[in-house]
Parts: C-alpha cells; structure tokens; sequence
C-alpha cells in the first residue's frame, strides 16, 4: 500500500511519514517547502525522511493544478493524508490570499485527485479553530460551528464541507480531523512553545496574551500521530442512523466523518509557561497584552468519539511533552 501525505515537511506531516516508514508502508510526500516559518528546520524533517528507500519526496504546491493531476495519474495511492495548509491564525489577518491558495483551491485539486484516481480513503486536517465563538465546552464535532472568527478557521470549515460534498456526490471515504494545539519535538516555529523557548533562553520577554488568561487543550504529537494512523485505517461509512430532520454534522449518510483529536485536558496558559520554566530552568520575563483579533480564550476537546470508534485517548501529560521537547531543542539548537 501507498500512501501520499500532504505537507510532508511539515511538522505532523513530517511525524506521520516517520511512524508510516518506521512500520514498513511506502510513503510518497509532497510540500512546497513555504517560507512562512525557516524552510532549514523543514529540510532536517525531510532529509530523515528520505534516509529510508520507502519515501519519495516531490517539491509541490497544491495549487498547482497540473502538477497534482500528474502526481496522481503517475502514482497509485490507497490512502491520502492531506495535511499540507497555510497554517496560523494571526497571519490569516495580514496574509488572506495564502489563505484561498493553499487551503481551499490545493484541497479542490486534493479531491479532484482523489476522485479520479480511486483512492480508498482520504484524511484530512481540520482545526479546534473552526470552533470559534463556540462557548460550549467541551467542543463536540456534534456541535454547530457556523461562527468562524479567522479567515484560517474558515477556510478549514470549508474543507469540511467541501470534503462531505465529495462524499455524497462521488462516494469518496473522507475523514476530516480537528487538531488541537499540537506540540512536541521538531515542532512549528511560529508556536507558543517554540517561540517561549527561544525568548526564554535569549533572555527576552514572551508575550503572553489575554494576559494569561488562556486555556489551551496542548496535544503532544505522538498522540496525534496514534490518533490519525488509527482513523486512516478506520474508513467510514454512511450512518444509518443519520435523520435529516436532524442532521448531525459529524456524520452523514454519506461515507464521511469528523473527529477531534486533543488532549481532554485544558491547561492555564500560566501553568504551560510555568512547566516551560521548570525544564529549562530559568524564569520566563513576561509581557502581558490584550487578547489578539482572532485567537479564541479557550480550547477544550470532546473525544468520546475517538475513544469509542478507534479506541484511543490522548493522555500525554505536558509536563513529559515539554520536557521532551526542551530536549530536543536544546540539542538542534546548541543551547
């Protein structure tokens, strides 16, 4: 079996590819190599990659209509993760275009691809961020979530719906997966974590905001990457018991479904930057501002779904993922 991951070079594309490899599947990876964060950190990724006779890497940008076209008509893929997205809330507001490009014109082309060409089933990323002005917690994927507070929340909103129309329309499995803020070793730049560790040991301020006042549902990458191999195996199936009286967004009389993956465990900012402090031993000098146009105070996963569909529950605590990921740091950086 083949498997294609989008946004290979990324930080979950790149784990997914390792854990795939690592359990002997053959592996073809796409990623533009975008320069939103340092392009150096995705070519480490990518060069223990393709270390292993079993991955192919192709330099592509899913905007690119005939490029994905021939990437399909030249391969045979059972399954197609599709990870690769401009990524980022804040630079939603400055950069929207990225937006449209990536997100929703590179999936069409993603779809596209896999309608033609009889791929199995296709996982997609989703985001906690499609959330938005939701209050209710814990956030179900049974729950209504029409009120998007970033264009990077809408567009991934829009994945969701453009992925249940494929469903319906041609059969096509899909799978979407609503990530909650992912960390760990390797991780995204641009990232809390990354970005408090750098300042932390440079001796500068982290800007901290909301002025703390924030609870994030921190979900380590080995869970996320357990959570997704799961589903990519699980492939959905109409629910017979979906009602159009009542239609339950979650599921569908289509081949289609969506599932949270986050840690059920909220944490205090505060407390994240405290742990954060503990492993690297030095205190964090903080600059408390207002909460940013975009980012929602809370995040909180519903995953009864999860559990009870692919058995699994991420439970990584973030005092042994931090500490992981200081380890890591440490070493690639020389600090």
């Amino acid at each position: 079996m083949t498997y294609l991951i989008t946004g290979a070079a990324g930080f979950i594309g790149f784990h997914l590819s390792r854990r795939l490899l690592a359990h002997g599947k053959s592996v073809v990876g796409i990623d533009n190599l975008s320069d939103y964060y340092d392009v150096n950190l995705k070519k480490t990724r990518l060069r223990e990659l393709e270390g292993n006779p079993e991955f192919t890497f192709y330099k592509l940008d899913l905007a690119d209509r005939k490029g994905v076209e021939n990437l399909f008509s030249e391969n045979k893929f059972e399954f197609v993760v599709n990870l690769a997205a401009q990524a980022g809330v804040r630079y939603s507001l400055t950069n929207p275009h990225a937006y449209i490009d990536s997100n929703i014109v590179g999936f069409l082309n993603i779809l596209e691809g896999c309608r033609h060409n009889d791929v199995k089933h296709l996982v997609f990323a989703s985001s906690s961020s499609v959330y938005g002005a939701n209050t209710r917690m814990p956030f179900s994927v049974h729950h209504n979530v029409d009120h998007p507070v970033s264009l990077y929340a809408a567009t991934k909103k829009s994945n969701e719906l453009m992925a249940h129309t494929y469903s319906s329309l041609y059969k096509l499995p899909c799978t979407g997966i609503r990530f909650f803020t992912v960390y760990g070793p390797l991780g995204r730049p641009d990232m809390a974590l990354f970005l408090f560790t750098r300042a932390i040991l440079e001796n500068k301020p982290i800007d901290v905001f909301n002025h703390g006042k924030m609870k994030r549902d921190f979900t380590y990458i080995d869970d996320i990457v357990e959570g997704v191999v799961r589903l990519i195996d699980k492939v959905p199936e109409p629910d017979p018991g979906w009602s159009s009286d009542d239609p339950d967004s979650a599921t569908s009389y289509a081949p289609y479904r969506l599932y949270n993956i986050g840690n059920n465990n909220p944490v205090d900012l505060m407390r994240f930057i405290g742990v954060l402090e503990d492993c690297l031993g030095k205190k964090a000098k903080k600059n408390l501002l207002s909460i940013q146009p975009g980012d929602v105070p809370e995040t909180y996963a519903d995953v009864d779904d999860l559990a009870e569909d692919v058995g699994f529950k991420p439970a990584t605590p973030i005092e042994e993922g931090i500490k992981r990921f200081v380890e890591w740091y440490r070493e690639y950086y020389g600090k």
